[in-house]
């Protein structure tokens, strides 16, 4: 019995800490669909209150709850991922350990 196989969920959890970071950096690209529309609506919404010189607080609020619920969205993944690499840990040690118990001595 070999150490469990975590590589998988390792190598997803730092990417999804990757897209974590360029989020709080306010890079685009990790963003799905619906919050990337939902960036850039913010945008125009703020363009055209500054246009009809109302200013841009819609805009801004609404481009703000886009990120936050972004941020939102990969903590919750990363701490999933976290939680389902320690049950494939914890399963591996339970394993092992009935496999010692089970032994001649």
């Amino acid at each position: 019995m070999g150490k469990p196989d975590t590589r998988r969920l390792d190598r997803e959890i730092q990417n999804n800490e990757r897209k974590l970071e360029a989020v709080q950096n306010r890079e685009l690209w990790p963003l799905n669909g619906r919050e990337r529309r939902s960036v850039l609506a913010g945008v125009v919404s703020g363009a055209r209150g500054l246009h009809r010189g109302t200013g841009t607080d819609h805009g801004d609020r609404r481009i703000d709850t886009a990120w936050q619920s972004a941020e939102t969205r990969l903590i919750a993944e990363i701490t999933a991922l976290q939680m389902e690499r320690q049950r494939v840990v914890t399963e591996a040690a339970r394993a092992k350990a009935a496999k010692k118990s089970s032994g001649w001595w």
